[in-house]
């Protein structure tokens, strides 16, 4: 029985080790709003948690700007970060991603940045988000996984 016991343990810690699989507590993470300065103003983020889907994290967003309240918008976005990248976050590493936002009426933005953890749950976000060739908008903040509402 302890002989089964044992391989079914080494079974599931090499799969998730492999990437085939990946553990609950990365599921849901959420991101503390986060706030940057442009010029005569400033851009407010707000997110609900990311939920981990194919590969990377989906949500939403709401980003207002002071004073030019006619820039506010609301869209999707999409954060890719791999199982392996998950695996170096867990490890004390630093990471590098790349994703996407989409606005409501469908304008794409490109997004990069890189996510230094204080723990194994939690740490330091930055994200550059590209509005254009000229313009881009550098938010630092912080992340933390959260149990998923599931279990």
């Amino acid at each position: 029985m302890l002989g089964r016991l044992l391989l079914l343990s080494a079974l599931v810690a090499g799969l998730t080790a492999s990437g085939a699989g990946v553990e609950p507590r990365f599921d849901r993470v959420t991101v503390a709003p986060a706030k940057t300065s442009i010029y005569v103003g400033t851009v407010s983020l707000t997110m609900p948690a990311f939920i981990r889907k194919d590969g990377g994290y989906e949500s939403t967003y709401q980003a207002k700007v002071f004073p030019y309240f006619f820039s506010n918008e609301d869209g999707r976005l999409r954060i890719d970060i791999s199982d392996a990248q998950l695996t170096d976050l867990a490890q004390g590493r630093r990471i590098q991603f790349q994703g996407r936002a989409v606005r409501d009426d469908g304008v794409a933005r490109r997004l990069e940045g890189s996510a230094l953890p204080a723990d194994a749950a939690s740490g330091a976000l930055t994200v550059r988000v590209v509005i254009s060739k000229r313009i881009q908008l550098i938010f630092h903040t912080t992340y933390r996984f959260e149990p998923s509402p599931r279990g």
